[in-house]
């Protein structure tokens, strides 16, 4: 397969490197691009290289490469739970595009109901997938706007159910040092090996050691009316409690035993705005771009709603979203002060 160069910087030894490794794998190469429009929040400056791929066979053979040579990348599913910084990304943006129908494969036989997806399939696409053919139990991811492979890394859930709940096991390339030289190993990882607990795993423990390059999930008999009523419950569940538009998904973790959107409602941060970005006067918990938003904007409300809580409530919360990129110190409480000043009039 001919792979083409677009829009690249000016000639240099490691612009030469990305050229011949994404030709070597049948891809095509651009610089430049920015990556907002591939966040679900719309935020995000550009990446300095950038490619997209198509299967879980590429992808395996890309990271496989630039392992080897060392290069620092970043793989982005569906763009959802990351902020990406208005510097935006240095080395190589991979955007894994595995998916579509020919990437989920079925298995219903006496003893289980089994599905193999690719990594870059939709949560959503697979939970409808499931749904046609009677299969339940993944109606709580239904509405999630994330990938299998970023469901496996980060334990998606909603409503009582979560990637650890129907996970087998999951082909993953492992990064390893043999003999003072990186090579990538294909393993099959079990949910043991996944360490699963609260938005969180070994995978991601592990930045950039490990890929996802497809998962096994367990799934049930059901009947398919039921279990798209029960999915249309949901859906309506979230429009009636979530901000329609482009935000980041859950901003913070819940703490144990409290939910992080009712502590920064308590704390009086509804509807606080700075810039084009808000925190949500329908759920505190999101932080909603109004368009144009920059990603300094979200990070000087994360910084803030950080600090109020912790002086309110004694409680230090836990981003569940992932920041990407260069983004400032944190603000002072002079600074901090000088935003709710405004916001409380």
């Amino acid at each position: 397969m001919n792979a083409t160069v677009k829009s690249l910087s000016p000639t240099s030894a490691f612009t030469k490197l990305l050229e011949e490794i994404t030709q070597k794998v049948g891809l095509t190469l651009q610089s430049q691009v920015p990556l907002a429009r591939y966040t679900a929040a719309r935020i995000g400056g550009n990446a300095e290289f950038f490619v997209e791929v198509n299967s879980s066979s590429k992808l395996e053979q890309l990271i496989s490469l630039i392992w080897e040579k060392d290069i620092p990348y970043t793989l982005l599913g569906g763009g959802s739970n990351v902020l990406i910084s208005d510097e935006g990304l240095p080395g190589l943006v991979i955007i894994n595009r595995a998916r579509g129908r020919a990437r989920i494969r079925f298995d219903d036989n006496e003893e289980a109901v089994l599905v193999w997806a690719d990594a870059g399939v939709t949560l959503t696409h697979l939970a409808r997938q499931a749904a046609e053919r009677g299969f339940s139990g993944l109606e709580w991811a239904c509405g999630i706007p994330g990938t299998v492979g970023g469901a496996v890394v980060n334990n998606a859930g909603a409503f009582g159910g979560n990637m650890a709940g129907n996970f087998v096991m999951a082909t993953i390339l492992h990064r390893k040092l043999e003999t003072h030289q990186v090579r990538a190993v294909q393993e099959q990882w079990t949910l043991a090996d996944m360490e699963y607990r609260y938005r969180s795993s070994r995978l991601k423990d592990q930045p950039n050691q490990a890929v996802v390059l497809a998962a096994l999930l367990r799934l049930e008999r059901g009947n398919p009316q039921e279990i798209k009523a029960k999915m249309d419950q949901y859906n309506q569940h979230r429009r009636r409690t979530q901000p329609p538009g482009a935000s980041l998904g859950s901003m913070f973790k819940n703490p144990p035993g409290d939910f992080a959107g009712r502590l920064i409602e308590q704390a009086g941060l509804k509807g606080l705005t700075v810039g084009r970005a808000m925190i949500s006067p329908m759920h505190a918990n999101f932080f909603i771009n109004l368009g144009n938003a920059s990603a300094n904007d979200v990070w000087q409300l994360i910084q803030v709603a950080r600090q109020t809580v912790a002086a309110k409530f004694g409680i230090q919360l836990e981003l569940e979203i992932q920041p990407l990129g260069i983004f400032p110190e944190p603000q002072t409480r002079t600074m901090i002060n000088s935003i709710l000043e405004v916001h409380n009039g």
